[in-house]
């Protein structure tokens, strides 16, 4: 089959045949006449396989015809991430150069009023990540009720993303007489789930089996015994040994980014980092330069995992096995695209034994090993002693915490200094009672280090012990009369039960007239 017999338009078989195509690939022989039909489209094809071309071809045509409107896009295509934004926003570009369709790119870190000013002007194809387009529409600036066609690119990447709830708000905006398109690499319950909500009575297709990777793709994988360090130098041998002329290697964080970045830039390697924390200016300029040539090897995140279509990327290292299976078929898809061979390895350690499992369950089969000479590989049994080595370890700090939270327990348990009860009063019986105790601070009679008594904190003495003498016991009534503040400004007998003798009027520097603070509370029983 032909581009000439799936009904494109002169104008759009000029221009695909301009940029050198002839055929159709399976997902886009069967999704463009759907597309021309008017029907809702579920797309399923692994990447590599023209998922971009099979809805934006179809969409040059029947937008061909009309108008837009100030604010008022005809169309809207919601991509995850800015890469893959401009990727498609490139499509439109050289698909449609013989059609007259305005066209408007919403994504992060670009000039906001620049964008402001292509949507007064009217767009009939408006391409956006869901935040800055949420951002404008809150803002007033766009209109979401013209819009006939919608399109969900890459819609299992928004679910890893987090974005699924900001793709609900923006089609709840929408009308609800629309055309629908969504196309996956994957479909997960949860993307189907979002299929079955957004669509019409769709037409599925699905042009290979899910989370399958490209045959054009040579899959290899070298287990490294060690730690990171040997592991780079593993990727270092790799590099030096197969005939690299672009390729791209993936790590899971932003930091391994960084540290695979300039170990190989200290070893005099032609390369590059990509990654989500750099400024949008900054991403661009780093794509184009490795997409011309400018650096050999780009370290990044899996933010260049989807949708960017690099033709010349001869080699994908995946430096970290991706926690998420899935990942695996996108990073892999970057290579071997449009028919052409490409070749892929996987560096392994073994904690990573676990995702490594996951991602050959995911396919189905074993990714061949490789050996690589100075390198050390490690079978199953090791992987899994060293996993549940980890666990086990995880298990004895949990138990030397819970160890320590039962010290503290019992410790918590014995009355704390600040915590011990108040003493008894003390009448004159206990208080001879009292002195005849021996001494905590002598020594025993084995004639060991006196033990010292634990510290207590200061408290308020009760009244009755203030103001009892050891030679009287007075009534209950005539202690609470006793407490009473005296007239003469000082002190209740006692003071703080260290003095017995009532302060004298010419001790204190402000005679017979006291200030009220120095007055002292004390609580009546």
């Amino acid at each position: 089959m032909k581009f000439t017999d799936i009904g494109l338009s002169q104008e759009v078989l000029k221009a695909v045949e301009d940029a050198g195509y002839t055929e159709p690939t399976p997902i886009q022989a069967q999704a463009i006449p759907y597309v021309l039909m008017g029907r809702d489209v579920l797309g399923c094809a692994q990447t590599g396989t023209g998922k971009t071309a099979s809805f934006t071809l179809p969409m040059i045509d029947i937008l061909a015809s009309g108008r837009a409107r100030a604010r008022m896009p005809r169309s809207l295509i919601v991509c995850p991430t800015r890469e893959l934004a401009a990727q498609v926003s490139q499509n439109f570009e050289t698909y449609g150069k013989y059609n007259k369709l305005s066209m408007a790119l919403l994504i992060g870190g670009s000039s906001l009023t620049d964008q402001e000013k292509r949507l007064d002007r009217g767009v009939d194809v408006l391409i956006a990540t869901p935040g800055r387009l949420l951002d404008l529409f809150e803002r007033g600036k766009i209109l979401l009720a013209d819009v006939k066609i919608l399109v969900i690119d890459e819609a299992d990447r928004m679910l890893d993303m987090g974005f699924i709830p900001d793709v609900e708000r923006i089609v709840g905006l929408l009308p609800k007489i629309r055309q629908t398109l969504f196309f996956s690499a994957t479909m997960p319950p949860e993307v189907r789930r979002l299929a079955d909500a957004f669509l019409m009575n769709p037409k599925e297709i699905s042009a290979s089996p899910q989370s399958t990777a490209a045959e054009t793709v040579q899959q290899s994988l070298v287990r490294v015994r060690g730690d990171q360090k040997d592991k780079r130098a593993a990727l270092r041998t790799l590099l030096r040994r197969d005939e690299v002329t672009s390729a791209l290697i993936f790590c899971n964080r932003k930091k391994d980014v960084d540290i695979v970045f300039k170990s190989l830039r200290r070893h005099d390697f032609s390369v590059a980092a990509l990654h989500g924390d750099m400024a949008q200016p900054v991403r661009v300029e780093t794509l184009e330069r490795f997409k011309n040539g400018g650096v050999r090897l780009l370290v990044c995140s899996d933010v260049a995992a989807r949708g960017l279509d690099i033709p010349k990327v001869s080699h994908v290292f995946n430096f970290d096995v991706p926690i998420n299976a899935e990942d695996y078929v996108h990073r892999i898809g970057r290579t071997g695209r449009a028919g052409r061979s490409g070749i892929a390895i996987a560096l392994a350690l073994p904690e990573e034994m676990k995702a490594l499992k996951a991602v050959t369950e995911m396919l189905g089969r074993d990714i061949p090993e490789m050996e690589l000479e100075g390198v050390e590989p490690w079978d199953d049994s090791e992987g899994e002693a060293r996993a549940s080595g980890r666990r086990r370890g995880g298990r004895r700090r949990d138990g030397d915490r819970g160890r320590a939270a039962g010290g503290r327990k019992r410790q918590a348990a014995q009355p704390d200094a600040g915590e011990r009860r108040r003493p008894e009063p003390k009448t004159a019986l206990g208080a001879a009672h009292d002195t005849a105790q021996p001494d905590a601070a002598q020594p025993d009679a084995a004639g060991s280090a006196p033990q010292e008594a634990p510290e207590e904190a200061p408290e308020e003495a009760p009244v009755e012990a203030l103001e009892e003498t050891p030679e009287e016991a007075p009534a209950k009534s005539s202690r609470r009369e006793q407490a009473k503040p005296q007239k003469s400004g000082a002190k209740s007998e006692g003071g703080r039960g260290r003095r017995s003798q009532p302060a004298k009027p010419q001790d204190h520097p402000f005679g017979e007239h006291a200030p009220a603070f120095l007055f002292k509370s004390v609580k009546v029983a």
